[in-house]
């Protein structure tokens, strides 16, 4: 058996750029070296964890010197948490490389004629902004090197998975991604189990009660609160029911619960259950309702997917006589935003959950120009659909990170709708299906948009025109 190599130790290497992931980036000898919790302008010394031909990945060995730019990070799981990685970098830089991001992915690989594009829209709250967490039962515990060393640990813990240790979470003591009552409830449950001796969950043995925490919010206030267990302990899982209840009823608008005991933690195809309360939440938007259930999709920064949406019917411009497509229409949140300003909307979404929720907004809202279909994209949207419903003035299409089916791009194509709005989560797909639509469009205007600060995620759209 041959003998392993070591890998290359890079001393004092200058951190120069951002990649498109959001690692940084240092060079050495000609290779690419990818780092994660630096910034531009950080000297380091680097242990090489991986090596590749056309690029190596490496961990901090030592700091030298501070970039000017770094400042200190607000939260004090930071550098182990894979969460908000960005923060030592200042919200304005963040954004400059968003930007670039977008940019770099739609030249390189749109490979497309490109307008100049709009300013980045940043988001007005760095902190707190989010409106749904999934915090994680284990017993098996993260340590750091320093705690390594003791002996005596409470194994327990509630909080985040470690990036690429399934079966390692680190406790959290307190997120600031998203607001109270969020932190204080999730102290209190982990406070009530330990108090309780109820068993957290084993991710190496798929044994133990306590599995996962859901926590949603919205801007009205309401609060759903989905506890998941690992088997039916009628006894535990109802004390530690009613003890949140009892501490946090006034606060919880929803309380709902989950036996799941398959082997992972997805809860989509699991039964919901009310323990207490409703068994949704709602989002306002301008003045209309949005349903939340426990298993709904909805933008996690609520304030800024107004803004977002706002940005798809301005660019769609619509004059009141137009028929309109929303692809992936999620719960027919774009569909119903935009719906008073189109002659009808029909959305498509693949999760059929999404769909009944697509179709009781806009009941709620008393929206009678707008009609959603469930099914797989690729197979519902096809000629014979469009023969059924219509050819499309717009489509808007905002497709999950992977992009569009080419199948789907060539549907659109002999649509050929006047108009497409293309919101992404991922410009380089985006950038993908950008070259496939320029045979038949321009692109006539790009706006990115921060969703997420503190992390490398940005959404773009696009605004292509039929040429």
């Amino acid at each position: 058996m041959g003998r392993k190599r070591k890998k290359p130790f890079i001393e004092k290497a200058l951190i120069e750029d951002i990649a498109a992931e959001g690692k940084a980036i240092a060079r050495h000898n000609d290779c690419v070296v990818f780092v994660p919790f630096v910034i531009p302008g950080d000297v380091v010394d680097l242990q090489v964890t991986k090596k590749r031909k056309s690029y190596m990945e490496a961990r901090v060995d030592k700091i030298h010197e501070f970039s000017k730019d770094r400042i200190e990070a607000f939260c004090e799981h930071y550098g182990v948490c894979g969460g908000c990685k960005w923060q030592i970098l200042p919200y304005e830089l963040q954004l400059k490389h968003k930007h670039k991001q977008v940019e770099d992915a739609l030249k390189r690989i749109g490979k497309v004629d490109l307008p100049k594009f709009e300013p980045i829209l940043g988001s007005e709250k760095t902190q707190f902004y989010r409106n749904k967490l999934e915090f994680t039962f284990s017993c098996n515990r993260w340590l750091s090197k320093e705690e390594m060393g003791q002996e005596n640990h409470d194994m327990d813990a509630l909080g985040f998975h470690i990036p690429k240790l399934f079966d390692k979470i680190i406790d959290v003591k307190h997120c600031y991604l998203q607001d109270e009552p969020s932190n204080s409830i999730r102290l209190e449950i982990k406070k009530f189990a330990k108090d309780n001796e109820l068993s957290f969950y084993n991710q190496r043995t798929n044994e133990g009660l306590l599995r996962n925490v859901i926590i949603r919010t919205s801007t009205t206030g309401q609060v759903m609160v989905i506890v998941v267990f690992g088997k039916n302990e009628t006894k535990h899982v109802e004390g530690l029911l009613n003890h949140i209840n009892e501490i946090f009823g006034e606060k919880i608008t929803a309380l709902l619960y989950v036996i799941n005991e398959k082997l992972n933690d997805t809860i989509g195809d699991q039964e919901i259950l009310n323990f207490k309360g409703q068994s949704e939440i709602y989002e306002e938007m301008e003045g209309l309702k949005f349903k939340i259930g426990p298993k709904s999709f909805y933008q996690t920064n609520s304030e800024q997917a107004h803004k977002l949406y706002s940005i798809v019917r301005d660019l769609a411009d619509l004059k009141g006589t137009e028929l309109v497509y929303d692809l992936y229409t999620g719960t027919g949140t774009i569909a119903c935003f935009i719906s008073n300003k189109a002659s009808k909307v029909i959305g498509v979404e693949y999760v059929e959950d999404a769909v009944v929720d697509a179709r009781q907004n806009a009941k709620t809202n008393n929206i009678e120009n707008a009609a959603f279909y469930a099914g797989d994209m690729k197979d519902v949207l096809n000629d014979d659909f469009i023969v059924k419903n219509g050819k499309p003035d717009v489509i808007i299409t905002d497709p999950p990170r992977a992009g569009m089916h080419q199948s789907v791009v060539e549907t659109i194509l002999r649509c050929s709708p006047d108009k497409i709005v293309y919101v992404s989560c991922n410009p380089a797909t985006q950038a993908r299906d950008l070259e496939l639509l320029d045979v038949s469009y321009k692109v006539e205007k790009v706006q990115p948009v921060d969703m997420f600060p503190h992390t490398h995620h940005v959404e773009n759209v696009v605004l292509l025109c039929k040429v």
